[in-house]
């Protein structure tokens, strides 16, 4: 049941991608909703179930908050060293990394596996369960499509490669759920990992996706489809609790 799940969030991640992919002429949009939809699943999904799992504490602080962090500062040091190195090979400075979108969709492709896992272990709990972490996967798919074809091509990769990532993101979660089948994941090292990718996805929606939103359209739509991003993620999470 929960690889049939798993089928379905591989077509919403596909459908996200081809959203983002049709609508490259109103770019200021995309990347406005992108940053709102990665924003939302950061602060209201991602961070409350890194908590909650790995609650463990090292010196007075959740160690979920300290991944948070230590996922932000790695993605920021591999940035600024990607882009050191391209500027040494006489990179034009402060051009975009390709290798940067690569990782950054990469990551969002890992994330994609460990909601299969997370998937197949709630079918394993019960059905309710199950049907309860199927609703959020399935629904908030979409905006991992969407964000992984965005990530890959703002960076500068070709076409062939965004949709590589995509296809990648897409078939994640259908190997994570039949991967269940064989073993299950503890609670505990996902919660870590999730703190960990919540933090390298805030530093990605701050840092890159929204200053390229408004740089050069600081329009009203573009900040109204940020917040709407927002809105739709706590729509999801809320409807999935």
């Amino acid at each position: 049941m929960a690889v049939i799940v798993a089928l379905g969030a591989f077509l919403m991640t596909l459908l996200g991608g081809w959203t983002a992919q049709r609508v490259t002429d109103r770019r200021h949009l995309v990347l406005g909703l992108a940053g709102g939809l990665m924003l939302g699943v950061v602060g209201l999904d991602l961070l409350p179930e890194a908590l909650h799992a790995a609650g463990d504490e090292v010196f007075g602080v959740p160690l979920a908050l300290l991944l948070f962090v230590a996922g932000f500062l790695v993605a920021h040091v591999v940035e600024r060293l990607l882009a050191v190195r391209q500027a040494a090979h006489g990179a034009e400075n402060g051009a975009r990394v390709p290798e940067v979108g690569l990782t950054a969709a990469a990551a969002m492709v890992g994330h994609s596996l460990a909601d299969g896992v997370a998937l197949g272990a709630a079918f394993q709990v019960g059905g309710g369960m199950g049907v309860a972490v199927a609703l959020a996967v399935i629904t908030h798919d979409f905006a991992d499509g969407f964000n992984t074809y965005t990530l890959t091509s703002l960076y500068g990769n070709d076409r062939r490669k965004a949709l590589m990532m995509l296809f990648a993101d897409a078939v994640a979660p259908v190997v994570g759920a039949a991967s269940t089948l064989l073993f299950t994941l503890p609670e505990e090292p996902l919660g870590a990992y999730l703190g960990f990718f919540g933090g390298l996805l805030l530093y990605l929606a701050a840092a890159e996706i929204l200053p390229e939103a408004h740089h050069k359209h600081p329009a009203l739509s573009t900040l109204m489809c940020t917040v709407g991003g927002v809105a739709g993620i706590w729509l999801v999470v809320g409807i999935a609790e």
